[in-house]
C-alpha cells in the first residue's frame, strides 16, 4: 500500500477481552488493547499510546479469508460479555475469540474488520498474480514466533476510556430533569404496522394500549422513555441480579439460569415475589440487536426438566411477552441518551370473557397490570441513577489519522492473517517483562462524540411514490418486452383466490416505505410504489444439503427458453434455512428492458461484494399471524450482506443471490420461531439496493413477495426437481 493511502486509513482502538482456554483446559479473560488500522491488526497488553516502548503480542492482516463471526452473549468468569470468533475460512484450526461489553462494542469491532476486508480486496485486485502466488507460499503468522521492535504511530489517536481497568465497570447514566411531553412520529419501521393500538390508561408518564383488532384475548402493551442508551436498558431487563431487579421490578422474586442454549438464547427459572402469592415459571429468552442499535427481547414459556423446585409454590402459565428498546435522538440542551421502550403481552384468551367481566374495571389490581408498569419502573430508576458516578467507557475510536508512521506496518506480508494472532491460549502472559510494575502515564487526552443532528420525519399520505420509470434503472429507449407469465412454472403455486393458501403472489409496493427524493434533508419515508422488477415465480425445495447456484440447475426458469430471452432476471435465494432437512426459498424477478449503464442497478449487478454487501436491502413484515412473530420479525430493514453469509452470482442475463440463513445465530433463532408458525402466517418480502447519495434517490423496491401459510412438507425435493409441464 501506498504511503498516502496509509495515511488515510481509518483507526479502530480500544479494550476488548481475549478469552478462551489454555492448554491444561482452563478459561482465560484477559485484557487486550487492539488496533486495527487499514488492513492491519495488532494486540497489545497495554494501550501503545501510553506505552511507545511496547511491542505488540500479535500482529497480522485481516486478510480475505479472515471471517468474523458473532457468537452472542455469555458469561465468562461471572462476567456477561459478548463474544466475536474470529477464524480462517480455509483453515478450521486457526480460530480464536474476542469479547465486548456490550453488542454495539461488537458492531463496531465487526465492522472495522469488515473495512479492514475490503481494503486487502482492493489491494489483491492491483496486485500481479506471481506477485499474490508468491505470498500464498509463504508460511502464515505464527503466534509463538519473535516479536518485533516498533515504534508508536498511535501517538494522536484519540483515546477514550481509562484501560483495562474500566472494562469491569458498567458506565453510569446521570440522570437529568425529567423532559415535558413530547409526541414522537419517527416511523417504527419499513413496512406498514397491521396492528390498531387504542391507549385506554396513562400512570407517571407510562402509556398502556390495547390492540383493539385482537380476537379471544389481549394484547396489550406499555410505552414510556427511558433517559438511558439502549445497552444500558437492555442490560438491566436481562439481569438474573435480583438486588437490582428489586429497584425497578415491583413482581419478581427470583430469576435463576437454568440453561444457557447460545448467545441469543437462554432458559430461566423464577418466582414472584411471595408477599404477592407463591407461584414459579420457566420462560425461554431469545434477544437480538439491530443494524439501527434498538434491542428486541421475546419471553415464552418452556418446560424444562432441570428447573428447581421449591416447596409450597405452584407453576403459573407464564404469559408470552416482547420487550423493545429503540435509541431516540438525546435530549436537547444536555445530550442525555433517551431510549422508547415498549413492554408487550399477551393475555390468554382462555377464560378472557371471564377475566374481562371481573378484571377489566380493575385492571390497575392485577398482575398483567404490574407487569407492564416495569416500564415505568426502569424510566424511574434510571432517572434516581444521577447519584452514581458517571463513567464512559467508549471501547473502540474511529479516527481518519493522517500523520501516523506506517514504515513498520508494511513489512507485514498481506498474507499474514490476524486470526492466527488469538489461537489456542495466551503465552505472552507468561512474560516477565509484564510482571514488573509499572507507573501509567496521566491521561490527559479528552475524546468526545458529536451525535449528528436528526430530524424526525412524518410520513406525508399525499407524497407519490416513486414510480419504476423515474429512476433511471432500465433503459427506456429500448422497447419494453411483454413477459408472458404463464410460461413460467414453479414449484409453488400462484395465489388464484383471497382465501387461497400454500401459495404466492406479488402484493406491491404500497406497504412498504423507501426513501424519499428528500431523505438526506429532512429524513422523510414515501410508500414504495411498484417494483421495478415483475415476480415471476416463486420456488419451494427441500433438500439434506445446502442448495446454492440455483439459476444454474436445469429445472429453473432461467434456463428455460423463456427465461434465457429475457433481457435481466433477478434471482434471491434463501437457502439454508435452519431445519431438517433444509429449505430453500427461491424468488425470481425480471426486467422488461436491460439496465441501463451506469445506474445504480448495474453498479450493483456488476460490481464487487464489498459494495453489493453495504447496500442489498431486505424488507420483512408479517401481514397475518401470531403477534410474538410479528414482533420477532419486525418490519425493519436489514442489510443482509452485513448480517449473514451472502454469495453473488453474475451470468449470462441473470443475477443470483444466495443468501445464507445459517450463517447467523440471530437469523436462525427468528426463523426457527417463524417455522414454528409457518403454516399460519403471510409474510410480506421486499427486496432493495439502499439509496446513500442524493443522486440516487428516491429509492426503489427492485420487487416484493407475498408467501400465503406455506406447508414445510410440500416443499419439493431438489434431487428430483424437474420443470412441471
Amino acid at each position: 500500500m501506498s504511503s498516502a493511502s496509509e495515511k488515510r486509513a481509518s483507526v479502530y482502538a480500544g479494550w476488548i477481552y481475549h478469552v478462551g482456554s489454555n492448554s491444561m483446559g482452563y478459561q482465560f479473560c484477559n485484557p487486550r488493547y487492539l488496533v486495527i488500522k487499514g488492513k492491519y491488526v495488532e494486540m497489545y497488553k497495554r494501550d501503545p499510546n501510553d506505552f511507545p516502548s511496547k511491542k505488540p503480542i500479535r500482529r497480522g492482516v485481516a486478510g480475505k479469508f479472515t471471517m468474523v463471526k458473532e457468537i452472542g452473549r455469555q458469561i465468562i468468569h461471572g462476567r456477561v460479555l459478548y463474544v466475536l470468533k474470529i477464524y480462517s475460512r480455509v483453515d478450521h484450526g486457526k480460530h480464536g475469540e474476542i469479547a465486548c461489553t456490550s453488542a454495539e462494542e461488537v458492531e463496531k469491532w465487526m465492522s472495522a474488520f469488515r473495512h479492514a476486508k475490503e481494503e486487502v480486496c482492493q489491494e489483491g485486485s492491483s496486485e500481479s498474480l506471481v506477485h499474490r502466488c508468491v505470498l500464498s507460499r509463504r508460511s502464515m503468522f505464527n503466534v509463538n514466533g519473535p516479536r518485533y521492535h516498533s515504534k508508536s504511530y498511535l501517538s494522536k489517536l484519540i483515546y477514550i476510556g481509562r484501560g483495562p481497568e474500566s472494562l469491569l465497570r458498567r458506565p453510569s447514566m446521570v440522570a437529568q430533569d425529567p423532559l415535558p411531553a413530547v409526541s414522537y412520529t419517527k416511523q417504527a419501521g419499513d413496512a406498514v404496522e397491521q396492528t390498531d393500538w387504542r391507549c385506554f390508561r396513562t400512570v407517571n408518564g407510562l402509556r398502556i394500549f390495547e390492540d383493539v383488532k385482537s380476537e379471544n384475548g389481549a394484547i396489550m402493551k406499555s410505552v414510556g422513555v427511558v433517559e438511558a442508551t439502549p445497552e444500558m436498558i437492555f442490560e438491566m431487563i436481562m439481569t438474573l441480579d435480583i438486588s437490582l431487579r428489586h429497584q425497578w421490578d415491583t413482581l419478581t422474586g427470583q430469576l435463576e439460569l437454568v440453561e444457557h442454549i447460545d448467545g441469543h438464547t437462554d432458559i430461566v427459572y423464577g418466582t414472584f415475589d411471595p408477599k404477592y402469592f407463591k407461584r414459579y415459571y420457566v420462560f425461554s429468552r431469545y434477544w437480538r440487536r439491530h443494524q439501527d442499535g434498538s434491542y428486541y427481547i421475546t419471553q415464552m414459556e418452556v418446560s424444562h426438566k432441570g428447573a428447581p423446585r421449591k416447596p409450597g409454590y405452584r407453576k403459573i402459565t407464564l404469559n408470552p411477552g416482547v420487550w423493545e428498546i429503540t435509541p431516540l435522538p438525546s435530549k436537547p440542551g444536555t445530550g442525555t441518551p433517551r431510549s422508547l421502550v415498549t413492554q408487550i403481552m399477551e393475555i390468554k384468551s382462555t377464560g378472557w370473557g371471564r377475566w374481562k367481566k371481573s378484571h377489566y374495571s380493575k385492571f390497575h389490581a392485577t398482575v398483567p397490570y404490574a407487569m407492564l408498569c416495569r416500564t415505568a419502573g426502569l424510566s424511574k430508576y434510571m432517572l434516581a441513577a444521577h447519584h452514581q458516578e458517571r463513567l464512559v467507557t467508549k471501547s473502540i475510536v474511529n479516527h481518519d489519522e493522517s500523520t501516523c508512521e506506517t514504515t513498520r506496518l508494511s513489512q507485514v506480508e498481506t498474507n499474514e492473517e490476524f486470526y492466527d494472532a488469538i489461537t489456542a491460549g495466551d503465552p505472552a502472559d507468561e512474560d516477565d517483562d509484564d510482571s514488573e510494575e509499572e507507573e501509567k502515564k496521566p491521561l490527559n487526552k479528552t475524546g468526545s462524540h458529536k451525535l449528528r443532528r436528526v430530524t424526525w420525519g412524518v410520513m406525508l399520505l399525499s407524497k407519490r411514490p416513486p414510480a419504476p420509470g423515474d429512476n433511471g434503472e432500465l433503459m427506456l429507449g429500448c422497447s419494453a418486452m411483454e413477459i408472458n407469465m404463464k410460461l413460467f412454472k414453479s414449484t409453488l403455486r400462484h395465489q388464484s383466490s383471497e382465501k387461497d393458501q400454500n401459495c404466492w403472489c406479488d402484493p406491491g409496493g404500497q406497504g412498504f416505505m423507501v426513501r424519499g427524493k428528500t431523505y438526506m434533508k429532512d429524513y422523510l419515508k414515501v410508500p414504495g410504489g411498484d417494483p421495478l422488477l415483475k415476480l415471476l415465480t416463486v420456488d419451494w425445495l427441500k433438500s439434506d444439503d445446502k442448495i446454492g447456484a440455483i439459476a444454474k440447475h436445469p429445472a429453473s426458469i432461467v434456463q428455460t427458453p423463456a427465461g434465457k430471452a429475457l433481457p435481466f432476471i433477478f434471482v434471491v435465494n434463501l437457502q439454508q434455512v435452519p431445519a431438517k432437512p433444509n429449505y430453500s426459498l427461491v424468488f425470481y424477478y425480471a426486467a422488461d428492458r436491460p439496465i441501463r449503464p451506469g445506474s445504480l442497478l448495474d453498479k450493483f449487478a456488476n460490481g464487487d461484494d464489498a459494495f453489493r454487501n453495504a447496500r442489498f436491502k431486505l424488507i420483512p413484515s408479517i401481514v397475518e399471524g401470531y403477534w410474538v412473530v410479528k414482533r420477532a420479525v419486525g418490519t425493519k430493514a436489514c442489510l443482509l450482506g452485513r448480517a449473514v453469509t451472502c454469495h453473488y452470482i453474475r451470468e449470462d442475463n441473470y443475477f443470483e443471490i444466495d443468501v445464507d440463513i445459517g450463517s447467523s445465530s440471530v437469523a436462525r433463532g427468528v426463523i426457527g420461531l417463524v417455522l414454528g408458525y409457518v403454516t399460519n402466517i403471510v409474510v410480506d418480502l421486499a427486496v432493495l439496493i439502499e439509496a446513500k447519495e442524493e443522486s440516487e434517490l428516491p429509492e426503489y423496491l427492485l420487487g416484493t413477495t407475498r408467501i400465503n401459510r406455506i406447508v414445510p412438507e410440500d416443499a419439493e425435493a431438489y434431487e428430483g426437481w424437474r420443470q412441471h409441464p
